[in-house]
């Protein structure tokens, strides 16, 4: 007989009970947590953060876009205008509201002239830029391109002409290495501007015064606080503050006389600078060749560039304060000065000059220029007149490398000028501690020798000349040379003038020494026997003046320097320094010919016309 299992499983409420409590206890305490959590950032977002918060909103609602203000213009010292800006006509697509980019761009290739570089440019821009945003295709469009795309407009949804102003540089390629340009702004130069005083601007200057004048030809940019959509598009204007206009920039720089400058070297390779001794103000500043600045404002093409760049003339580079050439016979004066101050010589000092100078147990021999020589009593004013080396040559070994090095940089030589522009080179005076220095050598006498010509390690910028020239014209006082004059605001006449600055003085206390190397250089130039005697023959005035040849290489003894037989880039550099008129001096100048040969005979008619120019330039 089976059995069945008759037993029951009977169930545990008060376990149930327990169970099912400390699960709602549990849900209950999570709930309860959150509910803190969540009190307590609405506590602190509506009470600790409200003001942050607050302004994250505003923002999202209103925003400052930023109003460029217009650049300065730059004047020379008469008023002539060098740099201005002027309203152009310029390309402009809005991504968003164009479809198929490619073909329209291809579309208006048909109508505008578009080059690859526009195209590249354009891409790049396009791809920083917010795509609701309007974004330059092509600058400077011609009235008859602006003609052919208004009459076409409907079919270029997207696509407008917007005025601008735009740099411009209305005398080319004059003066282009003192007044510099403007360029579009790098990412290199982004990192470094200010970019709330650059919120808008396109454009910061490259180099020359446009650069070293930035700020106050840049201005102070505006605001206008727009009430915008979600999307960044302006409905309203609620708040307007107009940009602050550059400061206007007058130089001291006569386009005048620098346009007589740059004809005047012509083809030759070169540099010539004027500065009013009086003030130190830079009159011209020429380096040649030069190239037009305007090209550079929005974007060179490469090849363009690429020519400027490698081409064997340097086009770009500005001799007139970075070239550093042997300063030759031009520093005779202010050596003849030296052995006058320290009493090594005297006026009535006499030398022979054989047309060589031997050192003791020295087989070697300096030769002058003059092979037969300059006769048996060369005197210190002869000796300038002339351009006699031997004189210098003995003169140089008596006064010692030491004494000459000192002297000298109390004119400026081996120094920086502190010209107001940036990129100058230091020239290169010799000393004895220099040479320890820099090729770990002893001095030897003979280099004290060719020093004394301005020969040997002596290195100078036309700039430096000038300046030291300009020093000597005033009796020793020292002023820097400057090419800003006055600022001016756009809204007024009144012209804030800059102050000069007194670098020192030349501790020459006899004034006898100066007028002694004052009167030979006129010499120079209005006696029959002076090496720029041409330039002097019908001169309305009197200059004071130095011709120099500097050496390019090194000449065997026993060898002749047949120009002819030399090649052209191996030819001497032709040098001149003057001054004028000599006794109440208006202007100092310096003139490299490079590979030019003669300093009487090329450098020196070159100064002449500059000199003209502003001489009877300023009685007209």
């Amino acid at each position: 007989m089976a059995q069945f299992d008759t037993r029951v499983t009977l169930k545990d409420h008060l376990r149930e009970t327990q169970l099912f409590s400390s699960r709602i206890i549990f849900f209950f305490a999570i709930t309860v947590i959150l509910i803190i959590v969540l009190v307590s950032r609405m506590v602190y977002l509506q009470i600790f953060s409200h003001q942050h918060y607050t302004t994250l909103s505003q923002n999202n609602r209103v925003s400052l876009v930023p109003i460029p203000p217009t650049r300065g213009l730059i004047y020379d010292r008469n008023g002539v205008i060098l740099a201005q800006n002027l309203p152009s006509f310029t390309l402009e697509l809005i991504p968003e509201k164009i479809e198929d980019m490619d073909l329209i761009i291809t579309e208006l290739r048909a109508i505008i002239e578009l080059s690859d570089e526009d195209i590249q440019r354009f891409e790049k821009l396009r791809n920083q830029t917010s795509k609701f945003k309007a974004v330059p295709l092509r600058y400077r469009l011609t009235e008859e391109e602006v003609a052919r795309f208004s009459a076409r407009r409907h079919r270029f949804p997207g696509v407008d002409i917007a005025a601008r102003l735009m740099r411009h540089y209305p005398h080319g390629k004059l003066a282009v290495h003192a007044l510099g340009y403007v360029g579009r702004i790098n990412e290199a130069e982004l990192k470094k501007l200010d970019s709330a005083s650059y919120n808008g601007t396109t454009h910061v200057g490259k180099n020359g015064v446009e650069r070293s004048y930035e700020t106050i030809l840049h201005g102070e940019v505006g605001f206008k606080r727009v009430e915008t959509s979600a999307q960044g598009r302006v409905i309203r204007v609620l708040e307007e503050q107009r940009p602050i206009p550059g400061k206007d920039l007058f130089l001291h720089l006569d386009i005048a006389v620098q346009a007589a400058a740059e004809a005047a070297l012509g083809e030759n390779r070169g540099a010539i600078v004027a500065i009013d001794p009086r003030t130190g103000g830079v009159i011209a500043l020429a380096s040649m060749p030069g190239f037009d600045p305007n090209p550079f404002v929005n974007g060179i093409e490469t090849a363009a560039y690429t020519a400027l760049a490698t081409s064997t003339q340097q086009p770009l580079f500005n001799r007139a304060i970075k070239g550093r050439y042997p300063p030759g016979s031009t520093l005779k004066p202010f050596i003849g000065l030296a052995g006058l101050e320290y009493d090594v010589i005297h006026g009535g000092s006499t030398i022979a000059c054989p047309g060589w100078y031997m050192l003791k147990n020295d087989e070697r021999r300096y030769r002058d220029w003059k092979r037969d020589g300059h006769g048996e009593e060369v005197t210190l004013r002869g000796a300038i007149r002339e351009s006699c080396d031997v004189y210098f040559y003995d003169l140089a070994l008596n006064l010692g490398i030491d004494r000459i090095s000192a002297f000298m940089r109390h004119f400026g030589f081996g120094e920086y000028t502190g010209i107001d522009i940036l990129g100058e080179t230091r020239g290169l005076s010799p000393s004895r501690e220099w040479k320890r220095r820099a090729k770990r050598e002893m001095w030897y006498p003979g280099e004290t020798l060719i020093t004394g010509i301005g020969q040997g390690f002596n290195l100078a910028s036309p700039l430096q000349l000038a300046v030291g020239t300009a020093i000597l014209a005033n009796n020793g006082l020292h002023i820097e040379p400057r090419l800003a004059m006055a600022l001016q605001n756009s809204d007024s006449n009144e012209k804030e003038y800059l102050p000069f600055s007194v670098a020192g003085t030349v501790p020459v206390i006899k004034k006898s020494n100066w007028d002694y190397v004052i009167d030979s250089m006129i010499k120079v130039v209005h006696s029959a026997r002076g090496s720029a005697r041409r330039i002097g023959e019908d001169s309305s005035y009197i200059i004071a003046g130095k011709t120099g040849t500097a050496q390019v290489f090194g000449i065997k003894q026993n060898e002749r320097y047949i120009k002819e037989e030399v090649e052209l880039h191996l030819r001497d550099h032709a040098l001149f320094v003057a001054f004028a008129p000599a006794r109440n001096p208006t202007i100092a100048v310096s003139v490299i010919v490079e590979n030019g040969g003669s300093g009487g005979g090329v450098a020196a008619p070159i100064a002449r016309k500059v000199l003209d120019a502003y001489i009877q330039g300023s009685r007209t």
